[in-house]
């Protein structure tokens, strides 16, 4: 007991130590200041620290991702090695007409740029940092002419973490943890620096730069903006119409005033891309937040028991639409045994079928949303739907797959490559879904330089936009191809960095990188004593019991962390992983054990 609590006092006396952030009295000279360590900022920081600038990277977080980490790892990329090895034809005029037409309120000038330079400045740059093994999508995506959506190897957290561990690798970049942007400092109407909180101490502290890139993400986070700014060309939100919120946990739209306060200008706020397959989070304990999740191969069914759209594969802007004309507006995907092993749960989180069957199927908070029976009068028993009517959809899906013709929504022909299964074999599966705010797709107003413009399509000096604040270029307008957040992010992090190097009035020279580790885990060569690790379980059960400011991901990975028995040198490469300053934590370590939580790692 005498060691617990002696490890607890000292954890606890250097809470105010560790990730504080603090810059001290005399901040080092910066020329670059990007807020938010998401997949754009780290590109922009990136980008900027190879060119020879000093970069500060602030983000309210106590680590690197944001929403990316979230994601599928899907980039829409233009004329890959993977598409011609899987002989699919592609073009830059061929993909910006896609963008155009899916999108159709679409900034014409920023499609066809990205589409121009997808392969060299995304593909070709990411494959530099050694990401690679590429998935070509197997199937056309709605919107799509050919198969140019990518899947990078580890989905999100395998394509964001070779890019924040190549910067750690430069002296010229600082990261500042846990500290949130909530002002700008202005001098003779240029942006000079920002205004931040220590979001575990409050201490307030200002940076200064020649540059800031805001880099904050989006606003799907944040309810009453969703309802605030809900898409005009949707049916409009009755009383009672449950939305699932699924972007990052900080996509709450602090950007959106930031760049306001300069005078910034805000462009199709309202074009916003919802999925109808929002799953409840089980992790949420206030039900709010929700997973992107799906069975290509199930049907769809409304609280009458009937298909009302095109279901199956996701096709947002068709089948949001029609969920919301649903009442209530919701409904039911149904399958059978042998279609289950089809369902997928996007993000890297959930990237191990074992995850997925815990959490998702055999996991008692979700029950009200998780059903199954042996025949389909016992399922609609369970979920609340009518069983003759239940019944009687079932019984007209199977005739029609019998047929080879989907007569009631055009699903299938004989002529479709895809076949679908009939539901036939129990156990039977009726998973309830929502709708799912998920992406920004508009935002801070910039130019092709990535600056924030002001009202009549001035620049601001000094300030730029990147990524999901700016709607990534209003490249997708009113809907997304698909796997067309990513790839942009990455451009326009680049893209607004090189246009800083250009304009710094000193002179550059390129660091020399530290040499690369690749972030690997000591477990295999260094354990924990027995009565250590005991008293390290009693510290963190008392640590997390009582939630703190500034500690959600510490709270949620040591969870984690508890619930299956790790000895803490899985993760750690520090003798102690109770650091006291920021210094003592090795953040490359630590990267190579992201994938304990988010790579898939089976038990």
């Amino acid at each position: 007991m005498n060691r617990k609590a002696t490890i607890l006092f000292v954890l606890l006396a250097s809470e105010r130590l560790v990730f504080s952030g603090d810059p001290g009295l005399d901040q080092p000279k910066t020329d670059m200041i990007v807020v938010g360590a998401g997949i754009s900022g780290l590109c922009a920081a990136l980008e900027g620290a190879r060119s020879g600038v000093i970069v500060t990277v602030i983000d309210m977080g106590s680590i690197f991702g944001g929403h990316a980490v979230m994601s599928t790892g899907m980039v829409c990329l233009v004329g890959t090695p993977e598409q011609q090895t899987n002989h699919v034809v592609d073009s830059v005029e061929l993909a910006t007409q896609d963008f155009l037409r899916l999108g159709q309120d679409v900034n014409s000038k920023w499609a066809h740029l990205y589409a121009q330079n997808s392969r060299r400045a995304v593909y070709d740059w990411l494959l530099d940092l050694d990401v690679a093994d590429w998935e070509l999508y197997p199937q056309i995506i709605p919107g799509n002419s050919v198969r140019r959506q990518h899947v990078a190897k580890g989905r999100g957290i395998g394509l964001v973490t070779p890019i924040y561990r190549e910067c750690l690798r430069y002296v010229n970049i600082r990261f500042v943890w846990n500290t949130k942007v909530v002002g700008l400092t202005i001098e003779t109407g240029r942006v000079v620096g920002v205004r931040g909180v220590h979001q575990r101490t409050g201490q307030t502290n200002e940076f200064r730069a020649g540059s800031v890139v805001l880099a904050t993400g989006g606003f799907e986070s944040n309810l009453q903006l969703v309802r605030a700014y809900w898409p005009h060309y949707f049916p409009g939100l009755a009383d009672g119409t449950r939305i699932l919120l699924g972007s990052g946990i900080h996509s709450l739209g602090s950007g959106l005033e930031l760049a306001s306060s300069a005078g910034g200008t805000l462009a199709r706020l309202d074009h916003q891309l919802f999925y109808s397959t929002g799953l409840v989070d089980p992790r949420d304990p206030s039900g709010v937040r929700g997973l992107h999740a799906f069975n290509r191969a199930a049907i769809w069914v409304n609280a009458q028991g009937k298909r009302f759209v095109r279901d199956g594969a996701p096709d947002p802007k068709n089948q949001m639409p029609a969920v919301l004309k649903q009442t209530p507006a919701t409904y039911w995907a149904m399958f059978d045994s042998n279609s289950r092993p089809e369902f997928f749960v996007s993000g890297s989180d959930w990237n191990d079928k074992n995850v997925v069957e815990q959490e998702i199927f055999t996991n008692p908070r979700l029950a009200s949303w998780v059903h199954h029976a042996d025949t389909i009068e016992a399922l609609a028993q369970e979920a609340g739907l009518p069983a003759t009517a239940l019944a009687k959809t079932v019984g007209r899906w199977n005739a029609m797959v019998d047929s080879g013709i989907d007569t009631d929504f055009d699903r299938f022909d004989k002529s479709s490559q895809e076949r679908p299964s009939k539901v036939t074999t129990p156990p039977f599966y009726a998973v309830q879904f929502f709708p799912l705010a998920r992406k920004s797709l508009g935002g801070v107003d910039v130019d092709l330089s990535c600056r924030v413009l002001a009202r009549r399509g001035k620049p601001i000096p000094g300030l730029y936009a990147v990524g999901e604040l700016a709607g990534v270029g209003g490249i997708n307008g009113k809907a997304a191809l698909e796997g067309t957040m990513l790839g942009p992010s990455i451009l326009m992090g680049r893209i607004a960095a090189q246009d800083i190097v250009s304009k710094v009035d000193h002179p550059l020279s390129p660091p020399h990188p530290k040499p690369a580790t690749g972030g690997s885990i000591l477990a295999e060569s260094r354990g924990t004593d027995p009565e250590t690790l005991r008293s390290w379980r009693e510290v963190l059960q008392q640590l997390i019991a009582q939630p703190r400011r500034g500690y959600l991901h510490f709270e949620k990975a040591h969870a984690v962390v508890l619930e299956r028995g790790y000895d803490c040198a899985r993760c750690h490469h520090e003798t102690s992983p109770l650091a006291l300053t920021e210094e003592q934590l090795d953040r490359d370590g630590l990267t190579g054990a992201c994938v304990v939580c988010h790579g898939g790692v089976k038990e």
